[in-house]
């Protein structure tokens, strides 16, 4: 009985203790969690106490009612009342095992739900600026970025993974000046960029270039530059990505906003919903009328788009695309955004929060022999993704990147990254998929399947608390797209390698010596199969690998 089929049980079960007010319970007053003292049985629930009060009836009587009527169901070996009106609930054996059997079946299927199901999502993240290599913040939204990106298609949404790229702008113009200062041998400008990979840039443009730089004047120079360049940094930041394990469906240039009316369309818009009006020779989105601190600046005096005017260009592009739900990860320096961002979507009529999710990270630390690590020697000024990968390999980078809530600041120890112990949480998990598929090595060896599988023969304790960890794995991972939290999968994986490690150590899939192969051994290959394919599960949607062998 998986924890859908249970909650149908106590629902029912609730239904019929209700009696002509069972029209008054629905779906969503069931929940189930799994008791933190195994004593208490497999399941809890506090349906009792959510519904007593709502029903006229004292928690605690509910609840001796409930647990009545669910001991007569078959597959719960026991119910109980505890404190003001909890229900635990254990089940037998056969009831509890049977799980085993159907997330083998299932396969890649097992966790993934119907949340989102037909949802169109926009996913934009990282959309760091092509004049440089990204940063340690910037990799930490790749991970998170591209684990979110999983989980919502694991529950049904269909997501377009977007970049946003910054080719409009002044600090594309200093990355140009940059560049060609680099190529006359001069200082790095005042207000410009740095590091060895500047000099590379501008040495592969010089190669690149099949006319006479030295004949062109200063703003000549600066504008091939700026073509080539942006390119070939682009190029490096799209490699880089792709080798992290993140590719994007569209890459929207920022600069075809202002190029082609977009900026002018969105404005008369809202001009056409009454939200624009002229002063002091500019023209204002009124955002006051939607909660925001004070009326924004769409087109200066000088006619220029303010930094606003491509932001509403961008979000009713996105909304015309057909998006019904647009998410931008940004850095903890945007988070005084938000409410203008939030006006703006009102202001188009659309819902915020719903139609548009600003979702902020927060800084990323580095640290080795217990000393902060602050230099790239290639960025010159920051910590780069290149740099975390070197260090400790692309799944070690990942999964220390998503483990985290992204919202918390994050100390990463790249000693205990590189580490193969149970300290360092990726080797951890990894190592129990490795394990997994050992056993499953070894148990083929000596000749014991799956084909005699038996539910019922699943009863030692640590299995008990094993299988109940399988079940959790699609809620876990509903939660995980819900809250956009999809850390919640990395310390899930964590519990489950912990509870499988229990077992391995307490319960034998290979007969010892020349004992004969038995029921419970099959029964326990299948349990080992399914811990197997739910660890696969995880990690695939943290874009991390399950190892065979370590």
């Amino acid at each position: 009985m998986n924890p859908a089929e249970l909650t149908a049980v106590v629902l029912h079960a609730a239904r019929e203790v209700a009696g002509e007010r069972a029209g008054e319970i629905s779906d969503a007053d069931v929940t189930l969690e799994r008791p933190r003292n195994r004593e208490h049985g497999d399941w809890a629930s506090n349906v009792a106490m959510k519904l007593g009060k709502r029903l006229d009836r004292v928690p605690r009587d509910f609840a001796a009612d409930l647990v009545a009527a669910l001991a007569k169901v078959e597959g719960i070996a026991d119910a109980s009342v505890a404190g003001p009106g909890f229900v635990n609930i254990s089940l037998d054996a056969a009831a509890a095992g049977v799980a085993a059997a159907r997330i083998v079946e299932a396969g890649e299927s097992y966790g993934r739900g119907d949340l989102y199901a037909g949802v169109t999502i926009n996913l934009e993240f990282v959309s760091a600026n092509p004049t440089g290599p990204i940063h340690i913040g910037g990799t930490r939204w790749a991970a998170v970025g591209d684990s979110l990106a999983r989980v919502f298609e694991a529950e049904g949404g269909l997501v377009t993974r977007e970049y946003y790229f910054n080719d409009h702008g002044a600090q594309i113009d200093r990355f140009a000046r940059s560049l060609v200062a680099s190529y006359l041998g001069e200082a790095a400008p005042e207000d410009g960029y740095g590091g060895q990979y500047i000099h590379d840039i501008a040495s592969r443009v010089v190669a690149a270039s099949e006319i006479d730089l030295a004949g062109l004047d200063r703003a000549a120079q600066t504008e091939h530059f700026r073509a080539l360049g942006v390119e070939m940094m682009f190029g490096e930041i799209r490699q880089s990505l792709h080798d992290f394990g993140v590719d994007f469906d569209v890459y929207f240039h920022e600069d075809s906003l202002h190029e082609s009316g977009a900026v002018e369309h969105a404005v008369e818009r809202l001009r056409q919903l009454g939200h624009i009006f002229e002063s002091e020779g500019a023209t204002w989105l009124r955002t006051t009328e939607f909660g925001d601190d004070k009326d924004r600046v769409v087109i200066k005096s000088d006619g220029e788009g303010a930094y606003i005017s491509g932001d509403l260009a961008y979000y009713l592009n996105k909304r015309e695309r057909g998006f019904e739900r647009n998410l931008i990860m940004l850095g903890a320096d945007h988070h005084g955004y938000v409410k203008r961002l939030m006006a703006m979507t009102a202001a188009f009529g659309d819902e915020p929060y719903v139609n548009l999710e600003i979702l902020i990270g927060q800084m990323v630390n580095l640290v080795r022999n217990g000393e902060p690590v602050r230099m790239s020697k290639r960025a010159g000024t920051v910590v780069t993704m290149e740099d975390l990968v070197e260090a400790v390999g692309v799944d070690a980078a990942r999964y220390a990147l998503v483990r985290s809530s992204a919202d918390s600041q994050l100390d990463i120890d790249l000693d205990l990254l590189t580490k193969k112990t149970n300290d360092n949480p990726v080797f951890y998990v990894q190592y129990a998929h490795a394990r997994t598929r050992a056993v499953a090595r070894n148990a083929a060896e000596a000749g014991v399947t799956t084909e005699a599988f038996d539910a019922a023969t699943l009863d030692h304790d640590t299995e008990s608390a094993l299988l109940g960890q399988l079940a959790e794995f699609p809620r876990i991972v509903r939660q995980a797209a819900e809250l956009r939290e999809p850390h919640r999968i990395a310390r899930y994986l964590e519990e489950l390698a912990g509870a499988y490690h229990t077992w391995y150590a307490a319960c034998r899939v290979i007969p010892l010596g020349e004992a004969p192969i038995e029921p419970v051994h099959a029964s326990r290959l299948m349990l080992n199969e399914a811990t197997s394919q739910v660890l696969r599960n995880g990690l695939a949607l943290l874009g991390v690998s399950a190892p065979a062998k370590m």
